[in-house]
């Protein structure tokens, strides 16, 4: 394949990603079609394929995308990865909750999949394990200080994500009316309090 050839190949699946999450976000996973995709990209309905044989392949390759961008976040330089100091706390509370309403398209999409398909509820199951174990070093320094966790490190993350995913869900469908501020700051507060016993 030549560059141009490959420049041209990448810019159509980079169309197709991004018209994607823009349908995901007008009509939901479960009612988009492939075709409403390429409509939305400005895509002949046949160069879907060779990009994706289906429309769970499209929505694991955008998960993929958002494992990646989350990493990312992990490099930066005001990054704090123990959670025995609250600051950290917050940072990663902030973060799972600006990336969640940044990617809510995706993230819906992928719970709707779930629902139908047996396959991509796993594929999200392993994701969740995936996410808590690169950051089940970040409780490491809690013992170090006299603090104990209310479970094992893995149930511990596992509760502190059900409730930030909580949370989220209900600011957004409107029955919990908080600010994205004192949603952050309240979270933070009820998990600093909860992974460690220490108010914050």
């Amino acid at each position: 394949m030549t560059s141009s050839r490959r420049e041209r190949s990448t810019e159509t699946e980079q169309a197709l990603k991004e018209a994607a999450r823009r349908v995901f976000a007008e009509r939901g996973y479960l009612n988009t079609k492939i075709t409403d995709i390429t409509a939305a990209a400005g895509r002949a309905a046949g160069s879907f394929y060779n990009h994706f044989a289906s429309k769970e392949e499209l929505l694991q390759a955008l998960l993929n995308d958002l494992a990646s961008a989350g990493d990312e976040r992990a490099e930066q330089p005001e990054h704090n990865a123990d959670f025995s100091d609250p600051a950290a706390v917050r940072y990663h509370i902030a973060g799972y909750w600006t990336f969640s309403r940044e990617h809510a398209a995706v993230l819906h999409a992928m719970s709707q999949a779930a629902i139908v398909s047996a396959d991509f509820a796993r594929v999200i199951g392993q994701f969740g394990v995936e996410q808590r174990a690169d950051i089940a070093d970040h409780l490491d320094g809690l013992a170090d200080k006299g603090l104990r966790l209310p479970s094992t490190v893995d149930a511990s993350l596992a509760m502190m994500f059900q409730v930030a995913q909580g949370m989220l869900t209900a600011v957004e469908d409107g029955t919990v009316q908080l600010t994205d501020e004192q949603a952050i700051e309240a979270l933070t507060r009820f998990i600093y309090r909860g992974l460690t016993g220490q108010d914050y």
